[in-house]
């Protein structure tokens, strides 16, 4: 049975609840930036910016965790999306 690319997105939509953060990241060669929000997509916290190595992602991760704790979460999704030529 094939689904239409709105039904397939509308089952992972169902899969977020109110116990996620969402965090969104806009990618870039240096210094990337994320933003997180509530399951209804409410902005929590102020954005991030990191650095594109790995005490950059440590840096995230750690924002993740206190955004998590402090509003009661126990769940995540990340999604980034490349803009330009990062993409390749």
């Amino acid at each position: 049975m094939k689904f239409k690319s709105q039904d397939k997105q509308n089952q992972l939509l169902e899969k977020i609840t109110a116990q996620h953060l969402v965090v969104g990241i806009d990618i870039a060669q240096q210094t990337h930036v994320a933003r997180a929000v509530n399951f209804r997509g409410i902005v929590l916290g102020n954005r991030l910016s990191f650095s594109n190595d790995e005490e950059g992602f440590h840096n995230l991760l750690r924002w993740i965790q206190t955004l998590q704790s402090a509003h009661a979460l126990t769940a995540a999704i990340v999604g980034m999306e490349p803009t330009g030529h990062y993409w390749l």
